[in-house]
């Protein structure tokens, strides 16, 4: 009885990701062995009270004679506790209610609630009064079960994260020398390869002082696909860049193995009538690889997951390899050198490295985005099917980064731009060093032994730390060359500060060596120039002020920067498919930071009022910021009027309970937040009247949101409303949704605008 007492108490210490994986392979993940057989030996070993006094001598025969019948034991009182089984009916029970409910907000059923096993479901679902901070916490237990980074669970203490110290001599660069059938290594480094130019070019400090104290001058230009494209430099004054019409892989002084391979891995995204001697780039990657290959910032703000966000991708990636094999051939054909000079001659011809070995850094926001960016890496590394490149730790990759197909429900209605951004695991918090020397590749390479940084913005968040945090590092961000920002957009739903953050403790001087060799470091990472020697590629699918100031005000490269400023057009309020009204109410305010308590105040005192009447009842309020939500929350709680509420933090159980309220008309207002219809795109039915609080971030969330009313089979289409507040500083977001001309006209007016528009418009 003591026994099966024992097994219960280890039952109830497991979370139940642990006791599903328990009972479905019959053994605890690999990452949990060690500590689970060391738990179990001290909770409910039998031979516990026999193996005290005896001698630490064992031999690990006995030990895991132990270990195995104790683990037996374990899976056992698994099989036949009736706890577990109450558990498990519990836990249907729940399931089961949450179906009920949902069926009776909709016909849609599982399709718009039953995403138990969906992308982003658990990851939001915390209590709704908790603030909007993303702790580190959180992630870190959904990390442990995949045990590839640092985690600290209560009952075990802190687990550092896996690195491969395995392959640590193989892919070090200082011991290793160029191999003979990589032919000529300096013919990747000449004197007119963009590499070279850029990272050998030696400014001077009254360079580096008008780059920091003075304006940037301008100059536009406009391309075949890119568009209307701004050069900015405070160095090179008006010089601009003309796109070329045809490129020879050749003139790109590509590092030899990709000359051959990018033709091949690119081949998906050209047409199928081209010859072999056509470009091998489609026409953007074409333009954007041209900016990329001179060094310059680019800023591309039309990245669109369905039809142009591989082809960036690939780009990117083939930019990115080419400069760490250009570096890296350089670090080993100076070993050569080294190795047969003569002593006491001179080296500072030698100087080819950082104060740290990572030279690129790549954000993105999923873990299917680094699998992807491997992928490539990959393949544009093996020449040929029977040259195949040495991946270490690749099996390992996959299982932590790939996705289990059997995951995601079947039958989910939702938007294809919402299939393409969630497909694959999309957990965020993650980070691997990627180490590439010649023919083979390093993955989970420890930080100061990589060559490339994948990493999520969260996933760089818990690395560097806070001010005061014992436990913190971001020494290994103070040599990186290139920075690569892909999908700004998504970061601004999940925590803009972590990208900040990561902003703030870039490229500064490491505080300790790392065993780095000063006579090989260049000198612009000894004068601390390393940020205006960084090149910045930023994609992302709007243009945010945001997302605008991080490349204006984070971005110093002495080159200059180019960045894509196209404007709409039409907005997308031309999508909208239901006839009603739309009344844009502009608001004043001082300034950017007065904003904010402008428009509560002119929310409350102007626009509340006129909903408040039962004829204005099924009124949807569109609340894009947490914190406005937080902030309109309570005052209808002290106001005491009709209202429920939907938000990312909100419980499957309680969104139901919201949408049936609103549905049937019990509640008079519903607040329902941006982030909560980016990570669910549930359709809200019963929609009479809509108010956005302000503009979406997303253009199309304005007409997906419009086009919710249609969902409403009531006939009362005729008392359908739409008001939108809006002030001077909204005028991209005005822009992207009703087009240039009328957002000029109604920026200029003081006026309200009543606009009435169909699809037709």
């Amino acid at each position: 009885m003591g026994k099966r007492r024992g097994g219960r108490e280890l039952l109830r210490s497991l979370s139940k990701k642990q006791k599903k994986h328990l009972r479905e392979f019959g053994e605890e993940h690999p990452f949990y062995d060690k500590l689970l057989l060391l738990l179990l030996l001290h909770s409910c070993s039998p031979f516990q009270s026999e193996n005290s006094d005896k001698s630490s001598a064992e031999s690990d025969s006995e030990t895991e004679v132990e270990q195995v019948s104790v683990y037996h034991k374990l899976l056992a009182t698994l099989k036949t506790s009736p706890e577990s089984e109450s558990e498990e009916e519990e836990d249907e029970s729940e399931s089961d209610e949450s179906g009920e409910s949902e069926a009776e907000v909709d016909s849609e059923g599982s399709q718009e609630t039953g995403e138990a096993g969906g992308a982003e479901e658990d990851k939001n679902d915390v209590p709704e009064e908790e603030e909007a901070t993303d702790t580190a916490e959180q992630t870190l237990g959904q990390e442990q079960d995949d045990g590839a980074d640092t985690s600290c669970d209560p009952r075990h203490g802190v687990i550092e994260e896996f690195t491969d110290a395995k392959h640590e001599s193989e892919f070090s660069l200082e011991t290793n020398f160029m191999e003979e059938e990589s032919g000529d290594c300096n013919a990747d480094i000449r004197d007119s390869n963009p590499f070279k130019q850029h990272m050998d070019k030696e400014l001077e400090e009254k360079e580096i002082e008008k780059i920091s104290t003075l304006p940037k001058t301008s100059s536009q230009s406009q391309w075949p696909r890119l568009g209307q494209l701004t050069f900015s430099s405070t160095l090179e004054k008006n010089k601009t860049l003309k796109a070329d019409k045809e490129v020879d892989v050749k003139q790109l002084y590509l590092h030899k193995p990709l000359e051959s391979t990018w033709p091949k891995v690119n081949k998906q995204f050209l047409s199928s009538v081209n010859k072999p001697s056509d470009s091998p780039f489609t026409p953007l990657q074409r333009e954007l690889f041209c900016v990329m290959n001179t060094y310059r910032d680019l800023f591309y703000p039309e990245r669109n997951a369905l039809t142009n966000g591989e082809e960036i991708r690939h780009a990117y990636c083939l930019h990115a390899l080419n400069h760490v094999l250009k570096a890296n051939a350089q670090v080993l054909s100076n070993n050569a050198k080294r190795r047969d000079r003569k002593p006491g001659s001179d080296t500072d011809d030698c100087r080819d490295q950082g104060l740290t070995r990572p030279k690129v850094l790549m954000i993105v926001p999923f873990r299917e985005c680094a699998l992807r960016i491997v992928h490539i890496f990959i393949s544009l590394l093996e020449v040929n099917d029977k040259k195949k490149i040495d991946v270490s730790n690749k099996k390992r990759f996959k299982g932590e980064f790939g996705s289990d197909p059997e995951e995601k429900p079947p039958n989910l209605k939702r938007p294809e731009d919402y299939e393409a951004v969630f497909a694959g695991n999309i957990d965020d918090h993650f980070r691997i060093g990627v180490a590439i020397l010649q023919k083979s590749m390093r993955l989970y390479a420890p930080f100061y032994s990589s060559d490339i940084i994948i990493a999520s913005p969260l996933g760089m968040r818990t690395v560097i730390g806070a001010e005061g945090e014992k436990k913190r590092d971001f020494d290994f961000l103070s040599s990186i060359e290139i920075l690569i920002i892909d999908q700004a957009d998504i970061y601004l739903m999940q925590n803009w500060e972590h990208v900040l953050h990561l902003m703030k403790h870039i490229n500064l001087l490491p505080l300790d060596s790392h065993g780095v060799d000063f006579s090989r470091v260049r000198m612009l990472n000894l004068n601390n120039w390393s940020k205006y020697y960084r090149q910045t590629l930023l994609f992302s699918a709007l243009q945010d002020p945001q997302i605008n100031s991080v490349f204006n005000k984070h971005c110093f490269n002495y080159i200059g920067q180019v960045a894509v400023r196209n404007v709409p057009l039409t907005g997308s309020i031309s999508h909208v498919v239901v006839q009603l009204p739309h009344v844009f109410r502009r608001l004043e305010a001082e300034s950017v930071t007065s904003v904010i308590d402008a428009r509560f105040q002119f929310f409350i005192d102007k626009v509340l009022p006129e909903y408040r009447d039962a004829i204005m009842s099924h009124t949807l309020i569109y609340v894009p910021s947490y914190f406005d939500y937080v902030r309109l929350r309570n005052y209808f709680k002290k106001e005491d009027l009709n209202f429920t509420h939907i938000c990312e933090y909100t419980k499957k159980a309680a969104v139901c309970r919201a949408r049936r309220f609103f549905l049937k008309g019990e509640k008079h207002f519903l607040l329902f937040t941006e982030r909560f219809h980016f990570y669910k795109r549930y359709t809200i039915k019963g929609i009479r009247n809509l108010i956005f609080y302000e503009l979406p971030t997303y253009s199309h969330f304005y007409s997906e949101i419009c086009n919710m009313m249609k969902a409403t089979d009531n006939g009362v289409d005729a008392t359908w409303t739409c008001t939108v507040l809006y002030s001077k500083y909204d005028a991209q977001k005005l822009a992207a949704v009703v087009g240039i001309d009328r957002a000029a006209q109604m920026l200029q007016s003081k006026k309200n605008v009543h606009l009435f528009v169909t699809g037709e418009n």
